[in-house]
């Protein structure tokens, strides 16, 4: 059987950032850090950092005092961050860039006297801290047929921001039924929502033309590995979400000749060799990765932990 690697897949920029951040938290300050919700949604990653001594909590009350806190990639309303002040706690905020960019966006369009409308999904953590930093009003859209329910006069001027982690292509439709609604919408273009969406996206698309099924490697909470799997069945190949190589079901290789392999942007590439393992021990396997888009994108970690650790008393 062959097994076809997509190219792009795995970490992105941001995830890599928010990892770091904990991490280099850890040696600075020595454990416990604690994290508010799950650094990037992948049990595999928190359960890593668990065990370098990181503490997951929901809310900012489970923090002792005085604790170094750290905000997880998909960023938090203004209210837990106006909290963690109020209590003096140090905090290294593990935003994704491209996440405080939308909220840049958003706040930007609500100043100029827009309707902001968010396209995303309820209670995601992403959507739950977009809404919360932009003071105004924000009204929330996943599909198209949400728009014809926005309580908008069809003339108000209105600007539109994302999810991160959205599928490409409905968001598109989105987009354009928001703009054959109303006669005034701003936005970003698509192509800037987030580079590393787009292109593991792209790159399902190009893996699904080359073989009979798909597995995705990520977690069931992670939406961006949730639309590479729906990216692969709107092209009528069979796709399943795995954690790691021990949910592959012998039953899913039955016929397959070709199988593609592509991982969400917050699956480490561990969990992508352990899947090729599992399928390695069930059949003969030829691997090739697919040729793609070479992301050479990285972001710079907080200034607090760019400075050289203390030196320690003698």
């Amino acid at each position: 059987m062959r097994v076809l690697l997509a190219s792009p897949r795995g970490f992105c920029a941001g995830v890599v950032r928010a990892i770091a951040i904990v991490e280099k938290a850890l040696e600075q300050h020595g454990a416990p850090v604690y994290v508010r919700h799950e650094i990037v949604h992948n049990a595999h990653v928190v359960n890593r950092l668990r065990g370098l001594g990181a503490v997951f909590v929901e809310e900012l009350d489970e923090v002792p005092e005085g604790a170094v806190t750290v905000f997880s990639a998909h960023g938090v309303p203004r209210s837990v961050v106006e909290a963690a002040h109020s209590r003096a706690l140090p905090v290294l905020d593990a935003t994704c860039p491209l996440v405080t960019k939308v909220h840049l966006h958003g706040a930007r369009f609500a100043r100029e006297g827009r309707h902001v409308v968010l396209i995303g999904h309820a209670g995601h953590p992403e959507v739950v801290g977009t809404l919360g930093q932009i003071d105004a009003p924000v009204h929330l859209v996943a599909r198209p047929e949400d728009v014809d329910s926005l309580p908008l006069p069809l003339d108000a001027p209105l600007a539109y921001i994302t999810q991160t982690t959205l599928s490409v292509d409905d968001t598109r439709l989105v987009i354009a039924a928001l703009k054959a609604r109303f006669s005034n919408v701003a936005g970003p273009d698509v192509a800037d929502i987030c580079y590393a969406t787009q292109n593991r996206q792209n790159a399902v698309r190009d893996l699904a033309e080359q073989c009979d099924a798909l597995i995705v490697v990520g977690a069931a909470n992670s939406s961006n590995s949730n639309r590479l799997r729906d990216v692969a069945a709107s092209m009528g190949k069979p796709a399943w979400l795995v954690n790691d190589g021990s949910e592959v079901d012998p039953a899913w290789l039955e016929g397959i000749a070709t199988i593609g392999i592509t991982a969400g942007a917050s699956a480490p590439e561990s969990l992508v060799e352990d899947v090729i393992a599992r399928l390695s021990s069930l059949r003969q396997i030829q691997i090739e990765e697919l040729d793609g888009i070479v992301e050479n994108v990285s972001f710079s970690l907080p200034a607090a932990l760019r400075r050289p650790a203390p030196a320690a008393a003698s």
